[in-house]
C-alpha cells in the first residue's frame, strides 16, 4: 500500500510540471512486453507473454490487432526478407509466424527448441543485430516460490547454427534487455536479478562478445530509484533507457560513465521494456504489467498493463534490425517442423 501511494504522488508531480509527455496507447493486458518497432510498416509489435498473444499497433491509424499462440511468447521480431513474417520465442522454441490480411497467422513453424536440460524455462527477450543474427535468451521457471536461478541461457542464432544455437552467456537467471551502441562495437545486456547492465565489446563481423564490464549498477543508486532492470533500449547519443520492474519508471543512463541522467515516471509500478519508434524514432514506447499486482493494486493502478508513448525527450533512438533467418515461411534452409 505504501509503495502505491508514493508511486501515485510521483506520477502526479511529473504530470504537473513541464517535461516529457506520457500517453496511454492501449488498454491494459496482463503482461505487455518486448516492444519492437517495424520501420517498413510504421507498426509497433508487442506481446502479452503469459497469454501467448502478439499485438500490432498501427502508428498511422491507431488500429490494434492481435493473434494468439499456444504458450508463452516473447519476443516477436519482423523478418528481414518478409515484413509479414515474425520470428518469435514461444516457450523454449523459436518459431516463424506468418501474419498478414490474407493469412491470419495460420502458418507457423518451429525453427529450433533449446534448453532441454531446463524444461520449465522459457524465452524472455531478444533482438536482431545489424547482420540479422538473432540474439535471444531464456529464464528459469518463476512460480509461487520465486525464480529458479541459473536456468537461463543467452543464445546467438543464425541459419548456420540454429540447432542448437550458440551459447553466448550461461548461466543466467532472467535474460532480459539488450542493445547495441551507435558504433556497433558494444553490446549491453541485463540479467535482471543482478541489478546490473553489463557491457561487452562486440565484434560485428564475427558476432562475438568479450571484455565484460559493469556499465550500470542499481546498488549505486539506492534511495533514488527502486525496482529491477528489465527491458532496455538505446538512443543516438548512446544513452541507455532501462525499464524498472517494480520501480514505476524508465531511467536514462550514460552508458560510458554509468551516471543516472533522468527518471521518467509511468502510471504503473511494473515497467517491463522500452523501444524507440515513430517515423522519426523520437517516440519512446513503454510496456507495463499488471501480472504481479494484487486486486487492490490493480484498482490503484488502472492503467498497469497498457503500452505508453513518451514524447518530448529531446533525443531519438537507433533503428531496430530485422531477423535474417528465413526468406519465407516455407524456406527449408533453416528449421523444418510445423506447429
Amino acid at each position: 500500500m505504501k509503495t502505491s501511494i508514493i508511486f501515485v504522488t510521483i506520477w502526479a508531480l511529473v504530470r504537473a510540471v513541464p517535461g516529457p509527455g506520457v500517453y496511454q496507447l492501449t488498454d491494459p493486458v496482463d503482461h505487455s512486453e518486448s516492444p519492437t518497432w517495424d520501420t517498413r510498416n510504421n507498426i509497433l509489435y508487442f506481446v502479452n507473454i503469459h497469454e501467448g498473444e502478439i499485438y500490432k499497433y498501427d502508428y498511422e491509424t491507431g488500429q490494434i490487432d492481435s493473434i494468439k499462440l499456444d504458450g508463452e511468447v516473447a519476443p516477436a521480431i519482423p523478418s528481414k526478407a518478409d515484413p509479414n513474417l515474425l520470428i518469435a520465442g514461444l516457450n523454449r522454441s523459436v518459431v516463424a509466424v506468418e501474419w498478414n490480411s490474407e493469412s491470419p497467422a495460420t502458418d507457423r513453424r518451429i525453427l529450433t527448441t533449446v534448453s532441454t536440460e531446463f524444461p520449465t524455462s522459457r524465452f524472455n527477450d531478444g533482438k536482431a543485430d545489424k547482420e540479422g543474427r538473432l540474439w535471444i535468451g531464456t529464464m528459469g521457471y518463476e512460480g509461487p516460490n520465486g525464480l529458479t536461478p541459473d536456468e537461463g541461457v543467452f543464445y546467438e542464432m543464425t541459419c548456420d547454427n540454429f540447432d542448437p544455437p550458440l551459447i553466448k552467456i550461461a548461466p543466467v537467471n532472467i535474460s532480459n534487455g539488450l542493445a547495441w551502441n551507435k558504433a556497433n562495437d558494444k553490446l549491453y545486456y541485463i540479467d535482471t536479478p543482478t541489478g546490473q547492465v553489463v557491457e561487452y565489446s562486440y565484434n560485428n563481423e564475427k558476432g562475438e562478445i568479450s571484455d565484460r564490464r559493469v556499465a550500470f549498477d542499481m546498488n549505486d543508486h539506492i534511495g533514488v530509484i527502486t525496482g529491477s532492470p528489465d527491458g532496455m533500449t538505446i538512443d543516438e547519443d548512446d544513452n541507455l533507457w532501462v525499464a524498472l520492474y517494480g520501480g514505476g519508471a524508465v531511467i536514462k543512463v550514460d552508458s560510458s560513465s554509468g551516471d543516472l541522467l533522468q527518471v521518467v515516471a509511468l502510471p504503473a509500478e511494473d515497467v517491463t521494456s522500452a523501444m524507440w519508434g515513430g517515423p522519426d524514432l523520437d517516440v519512446l514506447f513503454v510496456t507495463t504489467s499488471r501480472y504481479s499486482l494484487t486486486e487492490e493494486e490493480k484498482q490503484q493502478q488502472p492503467a498497469a498493463g497498457a503500452v505508453f508513448a513518451v514524447i518530448g525527450l529531446d533525443t531519438k533512438g537507433l533503428p531496430m534490425y530485422d531477423v535474417d533467418l528465413l526468406q519465407s515461411i516455407n524456406d527449408q534452409d533453416c528449421g523444418s517442423d510445423k506447429l
